[in-house]
This record gives structure tokens, sequence and C-alpha cells, in this order.
């Protein structure tokens, strides 16, 4: 930032200048500070939805966005009685659910006003949940020596084999502590406490060894994974870091976790979604750069600069994401109750409105509404983003939304030409929750290793819940298996391939 000094002016109005331009200069770094506190105020006090409720007439959410009117509230007649006591709306109990029937037949055998027999009427019935808590057990494999008695021959039956060699951990134990730590975000010191008040000591260093085991034994089936979403033709992509521990050093540098997601089902698609995770050291665009090698298509992503060299043969397409853009402007109309920003906002949410009436149609379907609907509103969008990024200063918090918007336009509107393409890449967004939740619990990863162990199991555990499988009976199926199974028959353990015995949850949107 440039600074005056109060020496005595040979041309007064060059000063004036020069004052002009700092002020201006620190009215933008003002505001910029207050939309950092603002972001981290909300962050850290507020609810992490960005809803925006205080627009008229609109509702607008980063996953199902639709523009829908807000309703009154009802107002009830002058004189009208007072309504009756609403029914529940609690839904039953799920049908799958073993039932235990617990018949309580009346105290008298007789009829308690003239002793005559009492004769069936009917009955009432209700039901309760309740819990079974899980528990332990021991299986004893026992084979037994049989001996020829004429030529001292012995057979015997082969020993079954175990997802750890000589280990004593089964595939349900195993498959129980890999989705108690990367799917319910549990440590391992916290599990370990939990089997110790079940009676089993079974320390934290002996679960990590069983991870790591795990994750070795897994590899080819993730690996198999990675195959499958690469060879989509359009696959979202985001990451977030990863606090690992660096060794001797006492403290943590970042890693980062890469997500890539293969997910057509908004376009009508009915192949089977799937994510993969990658872990890195760093966040350098070396990585994504090596990972996305062997494909071609669509990449969905952000507007990380890693991604750019990805782009230059044109062997891969950008696309962006809507959802980064109205994040900008949301921001600025929540620490400034900005009219442009609200403006902004109205805007992108009548693009999601068109999204919400498509979503599952087949991309020609897709294509033509928004050739007829959407194109005029981003080309209208796009007059009005020049015109008011020329009213701005250009240092000031607006201009940097305003221009992030018209830097990406054609990557932002490339959607509108393709319907296999989303308007925001929330799918590579959702796919990362369950990370953000994790590392609450675990502040940091072990090691580079344990980065690499989490990629592969977030891998399998993830595509499991897109398929609506419960994941824990999914890796114990395949835990059972993997260890015989032919490895040039890999693809068959693949979460849409294998019968899991267990009830299937709801499918994910």
């Amino acid at each position: 930032m440039t600074t005056v000094s109060p020496q005595s002016p040979s041309d007064p109005q060059a000063v004036i200048d020069a004052l002009q331009s700092e002020l201006a200069e620190r009215r933008a770094e003002i505001e910029h500070l207050k939309l950092l506190v603002a972001k981290l105020k909300r962050l850290h006090f507020g609810r992490r939805s960005e809803r925006f409720p205080d627009l008229d007439q609109l509702q607008l959410g980063l996953e199902a966005l639709a523009v829908l009117p807000l309703k009154p509230a009802p107002t009830a007649p002058a004189a009208s009685a007072p309504a009756g006591r609403r029914k529940s709306a609690r839904p039953p109990l799920p049908d799958h659910l073993p039932r235990e029937t617990v018949t309580h037949p009346p105290g008298q055998s007789c009829c308690p006003d003239c002793g005559g027999a009492l004769k069936p009427l009917g009955e009432d019935v209700s039901e309760m949940l309740e819990y079974v808590p899980a528990y332990f057990k021991v299986i004893r494999h026992v084979r037994p020596k049989l001996a020829c008695g004429k030529c001292d021959a012995i057979v015997q039956a082969a020993a079954p084999s175990r997802p750890i060699p000589r280990g004593i951990p089964g595939p349900g134990l195993l498959a129980h502590v890999l989705v108690g730590k990367y799917c319910d975000h549990l440590p391992l010191y916290r599990q370990s406490g939990i089997y110790l008040r079940a009676g089993v000591n079974l320390d934290r260093a002996t679960l990590a060894d069983w991870v790591g085991q795990c994750s070795q034994l897994l590899h080819p089936l993730v690996d198999a994974l990675r195959r499958y979403v690469l060879s989509a033709k359009k696959v979202h992509a985001d990451d977030t870091p990863m606090p690992v521990l660096a060794p001797g050093e006492g403290k943590t540098r970042t890693g980062r976790l890469w997500t890539y997601v293969r997910d057509d089902r908004p376009a009508g698609d009915k192949a089977p979604p799937a994510v993969w995770f990658a872990y890195s050291p760093n966040r350098k665009g070396e990585h994504p750069q090596e990972h996305l090698k062997s494909f071609n298509g669509i990449l969905q992503a952000d507007a990380y600069a890693g991604y750019d060299a990805l782009y230059e043969t044109g062997e891969i397409q950008e696309a962006g994401c809507w959802a980064h853009v109205r994040r900008k402007f949301f921001d600025l109309a929540q620490a400034h109750d900005s009219p442009l920003a609200r403006e902004a906002l109205e805007r992108i949410g009548a693009l999601y409105g068109i999204e919400a009436e498509i979503r599952g149609k087949p991309p020609s379907e897709r294509r033509r509404v928004r050739q007829e609907q959407a194109r005029p509103l981003l080309d209208d969008f796009h007059a009005w983003l020049t015109a008011e990024g020329g009213k701005v200063s250009r240092k000031s918090v607006w201009a940097e939304a305003i221009q992030y918007a018209l830097n990406h336009w054609s990557a932002l509107v490339r959607y509108a030409d393709d319907g296999r393409i989303e308007i925001d890449n929330n799918a590579a967004e959702r796919a990362l929750r369950g990370i953000a939740l994790g590392r609450k619990n675990f502040l940091f990863s072990g090691s580079d290793a344990g980065g690499e162990r989490a990629a592969a199991i977030y891998s399998l555990v993830g595509t499991a819940k897109l398929n609506g499988l419960d994941p824990e009976a999914y890796l114990s199926t395949v835990l059972e298996r993997i260890a015989e199974h032919p490895i040039n028959q890999i693809e068959a353990l693949l979460p849409w391939n294998l019968p899991v015995e267990r009830p299937a949850l709801p499918e994910a949107a």
C-alpha cells in the first residue's frame, strides 16, 4: 500500500489524488477484512447451511436447490373450534427387523360380571423398538484327522482362509473396526475402550495393525474401483486438507485427500455411482495430473490452478461449479447486506430452479431445456456482471466475486451445452463430508501411509453408501471372500456386483 509523506507538495492536486487512492485502498482492505470476520463468525458460531431465508420468494440450498415461494402461515378463522390433536407422522418400524411377540392375556378367565365363558373378540397390537447390545463370540475351527488302518495315510480338511494370516480377527470384526474408524469416525483408542467394556482387550496398536493389513488386502479392489471411476466420460473432483504427523518434529503438516466421483444418475444414467480417494503429502498440481493421466472426458471441479495443465491437450474439458460462484455472493450478502449480492443470488437461484425440473432426465432433454431456458438467463447474467464490475472498485470484495465468475465463465456455462454436465460440483463435495467429520475426531493421521490407508477405506465405504449398501455388511462379505478370490475377477467384488446378505439402506440421492 502506498503512503503519502506529509511534505509540502509542489502539486496539490497530485497529493489529493494520492490520498484518495490510498483511502480507496484502505477501504477495500477494510471491506475484505470485514468479509473474513463475517465468514469466520458464521463458520464458528452460525449454522453451516448456506440457505438465505431473507430473500423474498427464494429458498436456496447447495444440493436440492429449487425456487419455491415461501408460503405464509395459515390463519385460523376467528370463531373456529380448537383443532383436534394431530396424529403423529412417525414412520412404521422397518419390516426387516426381527419381531419378538409378547402376549399379555387378561387376568380373568371368565366374565367378571356374569361368570360366563369368554371368546376372542380381536386384539390390540403395538410395537416398541428395542436394542440388543452387540457381543463378541469365538468361532472354534475344528479339523478332525482321519488315519487309514491299512497304509497309515492321514486325511484332514484344509485350514479355512483368514483375512489376516494367522490372525485372530474374523471378517465381521475387521469390518466393524474399519467402519467404526472411517464411517462412524471413532478413533482406534476409543474403539479399544469400547471393546474393553465387553471384556475383550484389544489395544490400539493391534487395531492399527489390523487396519493396515486390511488396506493391503483390499488394494486390488480399490485399484479396480479407480479404473471404473476413471473410465467414465465425466468425473467430479475435489480435495480437502488432512493433517499428518511430521516424524521427529512434534507437529503436523498438511496432506491432501483427493476425491474423484462418478455419478451420472442426475442425467438418467443407470451406471452404478462410485467414488475413489487418493492421498498426497501436499497440494501440488502434479498429484491430480498423475491421478488423471488415463482419464479422457469432462472434469467438473473448482478453479484450482493445479488442474490447468490437464486442460491444455484438449483431452480433458473443464466444467465449472456454480456453487462456488454462489458462495462468494452469499458471503457478501451475509457480511454487507449488499443489494448487488442479493440480485446475484436471485439470478443463480433461477438457474438452479431450472435444474430441479430436469433432474433425472436424459442428457438430450436436459440440454434442450437448458438451451431454451438457462441460456438466456446466463447471457443476461454475464451482461449484468460486466456492467456491475465496471461500477465497483477493482480492489473491492464485490469486484473479487464478480471477477471470479467472469474469469471462469466459459467453464461455468459449459453445462448449458452438454446435458451430461451438472450445474455444480456438489457430488464431490458430498463425498468429502465424512472426512471433515472424521478430521474433528482424529486431529491428524500418523503418517503418509496412514493417509493412503484412509483413502483406500474411504473409497470402499463411500462407494458402498452411494449404492445404498450397509458399508459394514459389504466389507464383511468382501473380507470373507477376497483372500481366495481370483485376482483376474476382482471386479466381481465391487458393491454393485456382490450380493450382501443384510438389508440394504435407502438409496442415496
